[in-house]
């Protein structure tokens, strides 16, 4: 997955995509890096729910989203606009 040709780099999480025309599959992963449990736990909540109101507009496919530590004070309207960024440029909407 990590060596897909689909990736997105942006302040606040990285998107590994695969596109194969089946289901949407997701991980999300947040590293010891990012802080605690408490914090890395929160990372993944808002970059779940980033991703669910999202999934109307992807295509079928195996995507992970990976957490960096300004995902944590970002105000969510920003990390919507990133990630619709990074569906345009990935060529990965519907």
């Amino acid at each position: 997955m990590y060596k897909s040709n689909k990736r997105w780099h942006d302040k606040a999480f990285v998107l590994f995509a695969v596109p194969d025309g089946k289901r949407c599959q997701v991980g999300f992963v947040a590293s010891k890096k990012l802080g605690n449990a408490v914090k890395r736990a929160r990372a993944k909540r808002r970059l779940r729910a980033l991703f669910l109101r999202m999934i109307p507009k992807l295509k079928p496919g195996s995507y992970v989203l990976v957490a960096k530590p300004p995902v944590l004070e970002a105000p969510f309207d920003e990390l919507e606009k990133a990630f619709l960024k990074a569906i345009r440029r990935l060529d990965l909407g519907e």
